[in-house]
């Protein structure tokens, strides 16, 4: 297909006699970490104008995304002029119901259901992805021990962020929120998803069976799958894993020259999926654009994710079944991120294929 000169100037650079020009990926591969990652789809295409115009009128802001500047750890160092970044990426299930609220900054009865903390190294050759568990028993400011999930409820965007960077003391550069009803549009706009599913079950959402192995998913199935937990014996664990798997075949979808090279597709990513995320202010389309300028090397086998392990479950003193934390992997990984060396934590876990 002949591509006019503005899309074909996105898709392609001029290659050198010394060096085989490479897939530029990097794009597409941040787009989809996290599912809000998917926010980015207008970079996968490129940096057009039109798409960009599209994200930034149909996204939400978030006006309100980050806590007092004095309860908030300091910015990472730079290293060669290029500092690491933090990206949290919530996914919620709310069906748009107390998203204004939550985006606001204001307490709200919405949860998180999805937590990642995305972390891209200095040097720009990696992307990280940590989930968290949303039953994680961990310390709200100001409202003591509690699930980890409930920070959106008790104080919106900005206690949530405030209680991962406590976490980790690690400062978060940007924040992404996405509903679970955007998988549909996406998954669709893409002519279906092929995902590896790791186990045999029938979704409570839609009545859906999946199968172990193979599965071509539309928009419905993708959203029953990314839901599902009640069909678990372990619940979340196996539905964070289930999340990981989507994501994964989610990126080699979008990746693919079938998807880069069709501006079509790359058209109605972009407006299925932007009414349902909403980012801080700075995050528009041209931070989006200079990040995935910045990965544009990465592939995906440079991409890990993984699941904060955890102490196993536990009941609360009030009766609440909780996710116990695990202080040393928390301190181990805070440390890693603060020496921007989670790669090597990862490598040392061997969490390169999750866990």
């Amino acid at each position: 297909m002949s591509l006019p000169p503005i899309l074909e100037n996105s898709f392609e650079e001029p290659s050198s006699p010394e060096r085989p020009r490479k897939r530029r990926t990097g794009r597409a591969i941040f787009i989809i970490l996290g599912s809000l990652v998917l926010i980015a789809a207008l970079v996968a295409g490129g940096y057009v104008f039109n798409l960009a115009n599209t994200f930034d009128s149909n996204s939400g802001k978030i006006e309100q995304a980050f806590p007092e500047e004095s309860n908030r750890p300091k910015p990472a160092e730079p290293v060669n002029g290029t500092s690491p970044k933090n990206i949290l990426l919530m996914g919620s299930d709310s069906r748009g119901a107390t998203e204004v609220d939550a985006v606001n900054g204001t307490p709200t009865d919405q949860r998180a259901d999805t937590l990642m903390l995305l972390h891209i190294p200095a040097d720009r050759k990696n992307v990280y992805t940590v989930s968290l568990m949303r039953d994680l028993w961990v310390d709200i400011p100001g409202h003591g021990q509690s699930k980890i999930n409930s920070a959106l409820a008790y104080g919106g965007v900005p206690l949530m962020v405030q209680t991962v960077e406590s976490l980790f003391d690690q400062r978060i550069d940007h924040v992404a929120m996405v509903d679970f009803e955007g998988f549909k549009g996406l998954t669709d706009a893409l002519g279906g998803v092929e995902v590896n599913v790791p186990t045999a079950f029938t979704s409570t959402h839609g009545n859906f069976s999946f199968t172990p192995g193979p599965n071509v998913m539309n928009g419905d199935q993708a959203l029953a799958f990314v839901r599902e937990r009640y069909a678990f014996a372990d619940g979340d664990y196996q539905r964070v894993r289930n999340q990981q798997a989507f994501l994964k075949a989610l990126i080699g979808k979008t990746i693919s020259s079938e998807t880069l090279t069709n501006p079509v597709t790359i058209n109605k990513m972009v407006q299925s999926i932007s009414p349902f995320v909403s980012v801080d202010k700075s995050l528009d389309s041209g931070a989006l654009a200079g990040l995935g300028l910045e990965l544009r090397d990465v592939r995906q086998q440079d991409i890990a994710m993984f699941t904060l392990p955890t102490n196993g479950i536990g009941t609360s003193s009030d009766g609440q079944s909780i996710v116990l934390p695990n202080p040393e992997a928390i301190a181990n990984i805070s440390d890693a991120m603060a020496s921007d060396t989670l790669g090597g934590y990862i490598t040392s876990n061997n969490f390169q294929n999750g866990n």
